[in-house]
Formats: structure tokens, sequence, C-alpha cells
């Protein structure tokens, strides 16, 4: 395993032989798992795109993860995978890291679109358990390491068994998380155990929760943040609730938890990001546009949200 990596920092200096600790440090609070903002006929809008960002880093979201779930990452192709991951660099212009959803079922697409998000100027890549292929766990072992070791791009798991059937289990992000490349993980199964089962097994790196439900409660037991959906509709929320959570003020930070719960549990209505799509198009920040086989929201499985929506005060009632 290499034991030195090349990060783009924040005023997009290149560093070698950064340590885990250091790298670390960039990937705390708010991370928003950001939409790719797309036209009715599918094509991607760069110039809601470039607004979206500029909004983010403007309301203090900590970094933005480009292309991933949230992100239509499996409907685009690696020259949309680029141009995203170029724009979203070159907008946040080293005022917050971006983050690039590298994962695929493919381990050598995987490695691909990691070298590819290097060439960008992303941080680091997020990369999700394998989908569809259901490897076992010295599968799962295989696939990180044999991306961690082809390129110098950091790489941050990510555990969604909801989507990918396959659950990463404690032990295997820890025995994941010795190469030096490996810096981090989003668990998005909801159960804050899993931190404190990560933690027991002496996990140390980047802990991030991948579930708005429960972010607040996993940063109490200890994680790093979110990579967040809510972030997408209220940025300023989401991170004024994690600086509460790392400044250990668990009562407002519990009470602003409250407030946004509804949104929380309504962006997933429908699959993501059917609805949070929705609620950016409802608050006329992007167009209606996604990409087969997702659909537009239709207006039953809207109604929750629309609810939310207006008791934030972020659409006319």
């Amino acid at each position: 395993w290499k034991r030195q990596a090349v990060v783009i920092c924040r005023d997009h200096q290149y560093y070698t032989g950064l340590n885990n600790t250091h790298r670390n440090d960039m990937f705390k609070g708010s991370l928003v798992a950001l939409v790719t903002p797309m036209q009715i006929d599918g094509r991607i809008d760069y110039d809601r795109f470039r607004d979206l960002v500029e909004w983010h880093v403007q309301s203090g979201t900590d970094a933005i993860v480009a292309v991933g779930t949230t992100g239509e990452s499996a409907t685009l192709s690696d020259e949309e995978f680029e141009e995203v991951v170029t724009t979203c660099v070159d907008v946040a212009a080293g005022r917050c890291p971006v983050i690039a959803g590298t994962g695929s079922n493919n381990t050598q697409h995987a490695i691909a679109l990691s070298k590819i998000a290097l060439r960008a100027g992303a941080q680091a890549g997020l990369s999700v358990v394998p989908y569809y292929n259901k490897p076992t766990q010295a599968g799962l072992i295989a696939h990180f390491s044999t991306i961690a070791d082809a390129t110098e791009l950091p790489l941050i798991l990510y555990n969604v068994p909801a989507r990918t059937v396959t659950d990463m289990q404690p032990e295997t992000v820890a025995r994941l998380m010795e190469h030096p490349n490996i810096i981090g993980i989003k668990e998005a199964t909801g159960d804050v155990g899993r931190l404190l089962a990560l933690k027991s097994l002496g996990v140390e790196g980047c802990l991030l929760s991948g579930d708005d439900v429960t972010a607040c409660e996993f940063m109490r037991q200890g994680g790093d943040g979110v990579i967040s959906v809510t972030a997408n509709v209220v940025p300023d929320k989401m991170a004024r609730l994690c600086a509460l959570a790392a400044e250990s003020k668990w009562e407002e930070a519990e009470q602003l938890n409250e407030e946004l719960l509804p949104l929380h549990r309504a962006l997933f209505v429908s699959s993501n990001p059917m609805p949070v799509k929705w609620a950016l198009a409802q608050m006329g920040k992007i167009d209606s546009g996604i990409r087969l086989p997702l659909v537009p929201l239709n207006d039953t499985e809207a109604e929750p949200l629309r609810v939310a929506l207006q008791q934030l005060g972020l659409i006319d009632a």
C-alpha cells in the first residue's frame, strides 16, 4: 500500500505525505450530497449547478459531494462526471472541499472514476459498496483495497445497504481503515450503534452519517458530521446544526433537529433524489428535470414534502 497521498487543499496547492489526521480535518460538519440540476430533456443545467455551488459556499456548507447518489451518478456518463466535478471545484475555488462520488460495482471503473476525480481537482472520493454484485466481506476488502492502491485520491467508504443489499460490517471497515489512503466512512444504515461498534474496534478517521434523521444523535455519539440530502434545501440550517453539535450545544442542536425532522423524513417519501429535486424546483432553485428510470415526484407523493417546506417558510402556503 502506498504510504503517501496527494491531496488538493483549500488553496488548491498540492501537498504530499499528509497523514490521515490532517486530511480528516477537511471533512467535518455539514457536507451536502448535491443534486445535479437538469433541464426537462435531461441535459445537465450547468448554470443552475454553478448557482447551487455558490449558494452552498455562501450558506456555510462545509464540503460538497458532487455526483453521488443524490447527484444521479448512475446515469451520468464519465464525460459528464468529469465536467460536473470540474465545475464544482472551479466554483468552490478552494472555499470548501469537493468530494466526488467515485463508486462503482465495477472495480476497474471505480479506479477510472477516482483518477478522473483527482484530475478534476476533487479532494476525496466517496466510494459506495458495490451494488447488484452482492460481494462477500472479503470481496469488499479486496474491492476497496484495490481502488485505494491504484489512485492517490483519498477514499471515503460509503455503506448504504438499503440501496446496495450488501452491508459492510464494522470489522470490515476496521480492516479497510488500516489502509493509508482510506480516510473515512459514510455510514448510512441509520443505526447509530454502528458508530459505537466502529469506535469499539479502534476505527479512527472521518466518521460521517449518511442519514439525516439520525445525524444529530450520530454526532452526539462522536461522529464528525453528515453527508446530507436535507442540506440541499436548507444549507444554512444544516450547517448551523452541525456547528452546534461540534460545540456540544446539544439542547440547541436537538431543538433545531426537531424543527427539521419533518423535512428529513419527507425528503424520502420516494426514491432519492426524486423528492429533493421536486423541493428545489418548487423553491425556484432548479428546473424539474430528472433522468430515467427516475421520474418527477407526483402530487400525491409530494404532499408531505409540500407541507414540510411550507412549515419552514420555504414555499408559499
